[in-house]
């Protein structure tokens, strides 16, 4: 079923020389799959397919667009286990996490077909005219969001399902009506060409345009910097490095018409334990937490890297209870070695640093691109004295930060850079006393929780994946959920419009049937 070469719309083509292989972490060798990186000649076609698939897609029904994304779910689970199988030979991820991840790929999928159903999203704005309004009349105007054109989305390496190929950004592109191109992500090309085919079987199935979906293969450096380049292209989705993101962000502001970047990039996810929670339930925030550290390899977006407390007795037994507890969880395989190399480099640069010492390490022995789960400790003075210490390691790891006193815990927490989340552990009465570490948190993160864990992202309207820089570059606009669809679309307004040329959304009739705000109410009605 795999090809190695890139989808250009529907057509399957491999003109270039320079090829790529991923890697399988768990046996430690390259897969026998070779696949053709893209040319200079094949990434313009498949940006001026899209640029003409544009014309016709952008004026698909939501009905027409639900039942394209709702068919792509459907492919996509008739691919079976043989996708499932691609996805852990290219990730080293067990069959379970497969299995979780597709189901959310799927329910995103279906999710943004619901919104497109239900056809409010559009935010239709009617003001109606008053003709005989002194000292002027007023106009007839009405608003709706349109989008922007071509869109290009780079796969992340550590969700090959739900932020690569058919994840978050390139669903809710599609939905908001522009064609996508993605980049696949290197270290999972064979994953991003079966889930690319059922993209494409569901675009022919539904009568979609040719090129409102391609897919190509090529360095990161070569072939993103052509994409993100080339005038056409009027947006881009990434998930990665804070590197890779400001890279893209750099090189879209720099083009002769900027274009917006939304690049989620980093974040070591503060943690607030407070005493009195330490105090009543160490064993279980440990137990918690030492699960949360080491989910999925660490791996995650909101992988807990960072935990702040206050010294005492109460830190002290906790330190105890998650040593106890990160004993006895096994290492699990890390995506690439090139990420486990780093994940090494990253523990032992900060080991190196002033007053940093062990808290938690597995002692057991380890196999070759198994992260080993490792908690350190620094106190908040050498944390606030030393940037080295705020590195995120993507991997197994945290450090916990012991403070002095809650001044310090909040000069620690402001002086932190942006995070996807924060969170406070605490019982409910405690809670009421540190107001200032609360208001300190809010400032720096796009999710707060309260006596949870941050890892476990909820696709729903209501979640937040994103933060202040370098959290991500935008942090108006979350990644996860049907609101990820306002990042590709511009306000459009139109004066004294003839009703019948109006788009269905601003008819005086309400046509779809959709909530309107008009003259500042909201309504079903007709005009």
């Amino acid at each position: 079923m795999i090809t190695g070469k890139n989808y250009i719309g529907s057509q399957l083509k491999a003109s270039g020389s320079k090829v790529l292989k991923t890697f399988n972490p768990l046996l430690n060798k390259e897969n026998p799959w070779v696949f053709i990186e893209a040319t200079d000649d094949e990434i313009e076609e498949a940006v001026s397919l899209a640029n003409k698939a544009f014309t016709s897609y952008k004026k698909k029904s939501g009905l027409e667009k639900a039942k394209f994304l709702n068919t792509i779910a459907d492919e996509i689970l008739a691919l079976g286990d043989v996708l499932l199988e691609q996805y852990c030979i290219e990730s080293g991820y067990p069959k379970g996490r497969a299995e979780g991840e597709r189901g959310r790929m799927i329910g995103q999928l279906r999710a943004f077909a619901e919104m497109l159903t239900e056809g409010s999203w559009v935010q239709a704005t009617i003001d109606t005219a008053i003709e005989d309004r002194q000292p002027s009349p007023k106009e007839d105007l009405r608003k709706m969001l349109v989008p922007l054109g071509p869109i290009v989305v780079f796969g992340s390496s550590n969700f090959p399902f739900a932020f690569s190929t058919s994840g978050g950004d390139t669903v809710s592109a599609l939905a908001s009506g522009c064609p996508v191109i993605v980049k696949s992500h290197s270290m999972h090309i064979g994953t991003g060409e079966m889930v690319a085919s059922a993209i494409i079987k569901a675009a022919e199935e539904t009568n979609m345009p040719e090129g409102v979906f391609s897919n190509l293969v090529g360095d990161g450096r070569t072939l993103g910097t052509s994409l993100v380049k080339h005038p056409l292209v009027k947006g881009v989705g990434f998930t990665g490095s804070i590197k890779g993101g400001r890279a893209l962000c750099d090189l879209a502001a720099q083009r002769p018409e900027p274009i917006p970047v939304f690049a989620e990039m980093g974040s070591i996810n503060p943690v607030v334990l407070l005493p009195q929670a330490l105090k009543e339930n160490s064993q279980k925030w440990a137990t918690a937490y030492a699960g949360s550290i080491t989910l999925g390899a660490g791996q995650f977006c909101t992988n807990p890297g960072l935990l702040l407390a206050l010294k005492g007795e109460e830190l002290n037994r906790f330190e105890e209870n998650l040593n106890q507890a990160i004993e006895k969880i096994q290492p699990s395989c890390m995506l690439h070695p090139s990420i486990y190399a780093d994940f090494n480099s990253g523990i032992a640069k900060i080991k190196e640093q002033n007053g940093v010492s062990k808290i938690a390490e597995f002692k057991g022995e380890t196999i070759l691109n198994h992260g080993t789960p490792t908690v350190l400790k620094v106190d908040g003075k050498e944390f606030l004295e030393n940037k080295i210490l705020h590195s995120e390691v993507f991997g197994p790891f945290s450090i916990l930060i012991e403070c002095e006193n809650e001044a310090e815990l909040i000069e620690v927490i402001s002086k932190l850079e942006g995070q996807l989340t924060g969170t406070i552990i605490s019982e409910e009465n405690e809670i009421e006393i540190h107001k200032e570490i609360i208001s300190a948190l809010q400032n720096r993160v796009g999710r707060l929780i309260f006596n949870g864990v941050p890892t476990g992202v909820e696709v729903c309207a209501s979640m937040i994946h994103g933060g202040p820089y370098p959290a991500s570059s935008d942090s108006r606009y979350t990644a996860v959920g049907i609101h990820a669809v306002y990042r590709w679309v511009r306000p459009l307004s139109y004066q004294n419009w003839p009703n019948e040329l109006l788009p269905a959304e601003l008819q005086n009739e309400n046509p779809l049937q959709i909530v309107r705000t008009v003259n500042n109410k909201l309504t079903l009605s007709q005009i």
